[in-house]
């Protein structure tokens, strides 16, 4: 492939589905919200907030003015989207900056300092960020965001644990003897493993347990190995091996100041165990932000754009992550009859190169991503492919407010060298929690289900830990196209749903209805119980519904939903897609 290019290869599975085949995957997971994707080189050291040398009187002034003067988008950005992982030098550094623009500039950099490949467009530390927050909100809620819980803190910092030992619901617990040995009932609680961690006081096999002492969900990381212990209070109950021989008594737990209470066993030192300092170490390492591993950064990367005209479709969607922050899918779909296919050693090939741009309405680059994407089919097959489309997902994470987004299709192997070109508005929603009852975009979909382990918070159409492929409206009839053997598979997210005080959950309803647009009436309706769907005033809407039963033609799918603990509604979430026979 030409370097000129500098596109990412990327080859595009065929799925032989009636009328729409979806190809392929795009590279990596989502990149930032707010940062140039330009990777413009800082050459001074007066670029670098971090560099520049500022006297204690200009120091105290800069943090006056940044309580008093930053706007809340800034204040969210360090508060939430970055907390986890700013490090107090920087957060120090960006609390002395006197102006929007250097502190732009300072986001730019702080996003590039941790480029793992700065030489190329993607910066993959920022996507794999937004999507572990995107992940832990879906997983670890507990009455407040899920990044925000002990369990989500570690995944956005650390990433999936290599191996995770679950008790949720506690219950009868054989101690290892490094515990003391012997039986006692538990707490819910988890033991995460990590083979390595990068980091003072970290290193190989690093294990961190989090413990439900409330059975409410919210699980809070411990040092004390004894508190996931249900009968650690209770007289005679729960004994350790040696407690149950008559050689340690179980009062002994609690003397002597040291930072567990475990019993001692024939390899538990009990509360006096000299690795307790090593684990009070630990704990600290894991409390502070990651090491930054990517400082040196020179690439200069600048694109340009041509415009001509190859027919393409897109769809953009809005999913939240963070308060401030909101996933952007966005879906491209090309008509296999519009790409040029070589056929060579029995097999038929065409290539599409895809730009994206997102840029602010001051111009400046927010986004850009690039991928070259290869469409392969039987030559004997190709003419039957023909009325077949190529779909392309990219997710990009972007604050809320309003955007352009450029997209370039260009048919590599054409002689012309097609180039089709959209520029659209876009307005990304602000989904915090002042803005009440929320949704996401309401997504229609050929293909919804859960994915392997390895590979929920990213991957291509993943969100959290479901894989969602649109089908994307067509030009021509301005809504999905399904056939009547597929279903239609309906996603959409709710947020801030109010949470009962006494259960600690959200109540309500969701009601599903489908239209014929023709006809008005109804052919097709469902309700859900909200409580078994939401988890910390988040719920995510999954729904199947058979086609078999409907005529070829127009209809209107509608969901409702309704906040019982907050005695409120959604105005009703709509969609429209067209069945053929």
């Amino acid at each position: 492939m030409p370097k000129s290019y500098r596109f990412s290869a990327l080859i595009f599975s065929l799925l032989m589905l009636p009328g729409a085949a979806a190809f392929g995957q795009s590279q990596g997971n989502p990149p930032a919200d707010d940062s140039s994707k330009s990777k413009k080189a800082q050459g001074t050291d007066e670029a670098d907030p971090l560099k520049r040398e500022l006297t204690p009187e200009q120091k105290k002034k800069n943090e006056k003015a940044f309580k008093r003067e930053v706007s809340d988008t800034y204040k969210k950005w360090i508060d939430n989207d970055v907390s986890l992982i700013i490090t107090d030098e920087e957060r120090q550094a960006f609390k002395q900056l006197s102006n929007d623009d250097e502190r732009d500039n300072f986001i730019e950099q702080f996003w590039l300092r941790r480029d793992p490949t700065p030489d190329t467009v993607e910066n993959e530390f920022k996507e794999e960020h937004y999507q572990r927050i995107a992940y832990a909100n879906e997983h670890f809620a507990a009455g407040k965001p899920g990044w925000k819980t002990d369990r989500g803190q570690m995944y956005v910092k650390f990433g999936p644990p290599d191996q995770i030992d679950s008790h949720p619901s506690g219950g009868t617990y054989q101690r290892p003897m490094s515990e003391g040995g012997g039986e006692t009932s538990t707490f819910p609680f988890e033991t995460w493993r990590y083979r390595y961690l990068e980091g003072p006081n970290l290193g190989n096999e690093v294990e961190i347990e989090f413990v439900d002492t409330c059975m409410c969900g919210d699980y809070h990381m411990t040092m004390d190995r004894s508190e996931k212990d249900a009968l650690l209070h209770v007289p005679g109950a729960g004994q350790t091996l040696y407690e149950s021989m008559g050689l340690a008594d179980k009062s002994e737990r609690f003397t002597g100041g040291g930072l567990e209470n475990i019993g001692k066993g024939p390899y538990s030192g009990g509360n006096t165990d000299p690795k307790m300092f090593d684990r009070l170490a630990q704990f600290h390492a894991l409390s502070k932000p990651p090491s930054i591993k990517f400082k040196d950064l020179d690439e200069v990367v600048s694109h340009h754009i041509r415009y001509n005209v190859m027919p393409f479709d897109f769809q953009v969607d809005y999913v939240k992550v963070t308060e401030d922050t909101v996933l952007v899918p966005i879906t491209i779909q090309v008509n296999n009859s519009d790409i040029t296919f070589e056929e060579k050693d029995g097999v038929a090939r065409g290539v599409v190169n895809i730009f994206g741009r997102v840029t602010t309405l001051t111009g400046r680059i927010a986004q850009t991503f690039e991928d070259t994407v290869s469409v392969e089919v039987p030559a004997e097959l190709r003419d039957k492919t023909a009325k077949n489309k190529s779909i392309y997902w990219k997710a990009l994470p972007l604050r809320s407010g309003r955007y352009k987004i450029d997209l370039v299709v260009k048919d590599v192997k054409g002689n012309e060298g097609r180039l089709g070109t959209i520029s659209r508005g876009l307005e990304v929603p602000n989904m915090g929690e002042d803005r009440g009852l929320m949704t996401s975009t309401l997504i229609l979909a050929d293909r919804m289900e859960r994915v392997e382990t390895s590979r929920v918070g990213g991957g291509n159409f993943v969100i959290g830990d479901t894989l969602v492929r649109p089908r994307v409206k067509s030009s021509k009839d301005q809504a999905a196209v399904f056939k009547k053997k597929d279903s239609v598979n309906v996603w959409m997210q709710v947020y801030n749903l109010a949470v009962d005080e006494t259960t600690k959950k959200s109540q309500g309803t969701v009601e599903y209805e489908i239209v014929n647009t023709t006809t008005n009436k109804s052919v097709v309706s469902a309700k859900d119980d909200a409580a078994t769907l939401a988890k910390g005033g988040q719920m995510t809407v999954e729904k199947t519904l058979s086609l078999a039963s409907l005529e070829p033609g127009t209809y209107q799918i509608t969901i409702k939903v309704n906040d019982l603990v907050a005695k409120q509604s959604l105005p009703p979430q709509s969609a429209k897609f067209v069945v053929e026979q």
